[in-house]
């Protein structure tokens, strides 16, 4: 049956169908299927509860919320009356008194942390850099002598003792949004508005990461397994989720107790507004929806949130630009020459109009790299810095610290130059050199402050860099560029004997490789649609080039459910959240296994059920598909369907695509499959080469003639009297 029919139905009633239709779309995220916070929740934790609950007989704490809150949460749900969920200021003050506060013993916290697949891991810290020194000092000593006489037991002993670097803790977790009042200290407001959004109970991001950021001292004090470098002055974060499992709540709500905590430490007035946390995400839709997020958690709290602009002039201090000192740390930043021209659409410069204006009352600045960077660097031979800032928070840390955005990160980095700088980063992917340029520049500037360096904490949530296990994923061989445009009008006019699997139902995204090809397959698609359900009006084209207002636009018409087929670039791959978002197609291959990460994670948001990602991939793609292949079968076997027959990727496939090389992998990652750069064969039409040939020819005619008409308006009347004179002498003579 054809979706787009039935969709053009109009409102009318018909009972007979309405029972079929209710039960056909119930698993889709678009009709408000519940979600499941938590992805990962095995038994083990569950038997050491039901121990536990014989040996003390009592019933377990935290079984009990899980029980009561579990079944009825809706992230997405209507939101009640803030009258029914904020407390009144009785409950609030008695609420701490009521309750003691009671740690869990690190073999409880063990069971919970790995029931639901979370591993910690100290990357950097105190211990580190000592064993770094040590090893540096052994190594000069152990040059003296020939490599070969190394024994068994001396290799043994080095992988020990660097194995030993990186332990595995098991800090407290977060059983329930209600004990960051009693055990956190999280102010009443804030925990009041975390109420009124509906969260119940944490997602494994948030279970595992909100208390060592609150409070670390607490979070890590039954933990006794591992020397745990000191955390009184905080911790550094990194964490690796997956895609729609809560992060920006989980750095949200941190920042603004953060901002709290001083506040009240510091006996400023809730009107004095210090800018005391920066969010830098990589794109604008991604850094207003932060805004928005955050704003809804800091109501009445008296913490303002802010969009950068242009236009915003910020309380900086103004020192005279060093820049041999600026040369010689960006030449020390590996790949450095490699950073390309940035893809941020807010790459305008401060004007001279904003540094008329007073500073703005900011808090927390959300941003994207280049505008804040232009502030700082906005007076020739001036740098601005931020010496406020207590917390950096780097959201796409991945893509922040890839050659495309790393210097107008790290420069941002280096303007927030107060010695207690606190960094959080987050991602669903997160490569090994990332890791390795965290660490080491947080050694350098501990260095440099004269500062005992805060330990480097990674948590990583199910297994690393895979898709959410919750969706549903299909790889479709289309041979050749015309059979993706057949295979996607296929998707939108579906037959009944499509192949197996939930089909693709509007709304959804359509994801290219540029911003040109976006245009083109917009072009062809916006008449697909009947008039009857809204024709062109329902696809839509969303890229970089387009005006800030114009992308709000489009944003605002998707998430109202105006549009059904938005067609775009990476710019909406990276976590803007989409509730009702029914599926993703890889029109064009992604570029990496991170970006299909990515793409796909724009369905199936929290924990919801019934998301499709569809990848086509043509003979040119096949020698880089097999990357895309690893990372749909190791979210198939994360969701238990290896080797059946719903799998999207079978072994044999595996088997035959072929490796990719490392070197392709760097040009894909840079400029794609280049044959879609160039057009030609690649470009997205449906007309034959005669017919385009045809087309060009007759434009280039047209082009020819009004060529000619300007030079004779150039010319002027007397030439062209002149020309028509001889002209006539010419036919006389003949």
């Amino acid at each position: 049956m054809d979706i787009l029919k039935v969709l053009s139905r109009g409102i009318k009633h018909n009972p007979k169908n309405k029972p079929q239709a209710a039960g056909a779309t119930t698993q889709l995220p678009s009709a408000g299927a519940l979600p499941h916070p938590q992805l990962f929740h095995d038994p083990v934790a569950s038997r050491s509860k039901k121990r536990k609950r014989r040996r003390d007989g009592q019933e377990d704490r935290e079984e009990a919320q899980d029980d009561t809150d579990m079944s009825d949460v809706d992230y997405f749900a209507p939101k009640k009356p803030a009258t029914e969920a904020v407390p009144t200021d009785a409950e609030q003050e008695e609420a701490p008194k009521k309750r003691k506060i009671k740690l869990l013993d690190e073999d409880e916290c063990r069971q919970i942390l790995r029931s639901h697949r979370l591993k910690f891991t100290i990357l950097s810290g105190p211990r580190q850099v000592e064993a770094d020194e040590e090893e540096s000092a052994s190594e000069k000593k152990k040059k003296k002598q020939k490599k070969d006489k190394k024994d068994a037991d001396t290799k043994e002993k080095e992988k020990k003792e660097k194995d030993d670097h990186k332990k595995q803790i098991f800090p407290q977790p977060l059983t329930s949004f209600g004990e960051l009042r009693h055990t956190y200290d999280v102010s009443p407001q804030l925990a009041a508005n975390i109420s009124a959004q509906g969260f119940r109970v944490p997602t494994e991001v948030q279970l595992a990461s909100l208390p060592l950021l609150l409070r670390p001292a607490t979070a890590l004090k039954k933990a006794k397994s591992a020397e745990i470098p000191s955390a009184t002055n905080g911790v550094d974060f990194l964490a690796v989720a997956p895609t729609g499992s809560g992060k920006t709540i989980t750095f949200l709500i941190p920042a603004i107790d953060g901002v709290l905590r001083r506040r009240a430490e510091e006996g400023r007035e809730s009107d004095a507004h210090v800018l005391e946390a920066v969010v830098v995400a990589p794109t604008r839709e991604l850094a207003s929806q932060i805004v928005n997020e955050g704003r809804k958690l800091a109501i009445g709290t008296g913490v303002r949130v802010v969009l950068m602009k242009r236009t915003l002039r910020l309380a900086a201090e103004e020192v005279k630009g060093d820049q041999t000192k600026e040369e010689e740390e960006k030449s020390e930043d590996e790949d450095a020459s490699e950073d390309e021209e940035s893809e941020d659409s807010e790459g305008e410069k401060t004007g001279k109009e904003g540094d008329a204006k007073p500073p703005a009352r900011v808090d927390i600045l959300v941003t994207t790299p280049k505008i804040l960077l232009n502030f700082l660097s906005g007076k020739p031979g001036v740098r601005r810095l931020l010496p406020t800032v207590r917390s950096l928070i780097l959201d796409e840390a991945d893509v922040l610290l890839d050659p495309i955005f790393r210097k107008q990160t790290m420069g941002i980095w280096r303007a927030c130059t107060h010695s207690d700088v606190s960094l959080t980063c987050w991602s669903a992917t997160m490569a090994s050199n990332v890791e390795a340029l965290l660490t080491k520049q947080l050694d350098k500037r501990a260095k440099q402050a004269d500062a005992t360096p805060r330990p480097l904490i990674r948590l990583v949530v199910g297994l690393k860099d895979t898709a959410v296990p919750n969706i549903t994923h299909k790889l479709i061989y289309t041979a050749t560029e015309p059979g993706k445009l057949l295979a996607l009008r296929q998707l939108l006019h579906p037959a009944s004997s499509a192949d197996s699997g939930p089909p693709l139902r509007p709304p959804f995204l359509v994801f290219t490789q540029t911003i040109d090809r976006a245009q083109a397959l917009h072009n062809e698609l916006k008449y697909d649609i009947p008039l009857e359900a809204g024709g062109s009006a329902r696809v839509a084209v969303l890229h970089s080039s387009l005006p800030d207002s114009a992308r709000s636009k489009i944003m605002a018409r998707f998430r109202g459910g105006e549009v059904w087929v938005l067609i775009t670039t990476d710019v909406l791959a990276r976590g803007v959240d989409f509730a009702g978002v029914n599926g993703v197609v890889n029109y064009d291959v992604p570029t990496s296994a991170a970006a299909y990460v990515h793409r796909a994670g724009r369905t199936g948001r929290a924990g919801r059920e019934g998301g499709v990602a569809v990848t086509f991939y043509t003979k040119d793609d096949i020698p880089f598909v097999k990357s895309v292949a690893n990372v749909i079968a190791a979210s198939e076997r994360q969701a238990g369907k290896e080797g059946t027959e719903g799998a999207a990727v079978q072994k044999w496939l595996l088997d035959a695509l072929p490796k990719v090389a490392k070197e392709d992998k760097r040009k894909l990652k840079v400029r794609g499959v280049e044959s879609r750069r160039s057009g030609g064969k690649a470009t997205i039409t449906t007309k034959s080469a005669w017919e385009r040939r045809r087309e060009h020819n007759k434009a280039q005619a047209i082009e020819a003639s009004k060529r000619r008409k300007r030079q004779r308006r150039e010319e002027g009347p007397a030439q062209g009297e002149a020309r028509k004179a001889g002209r006539g002498g010419v036919g006389r003579a003949g």
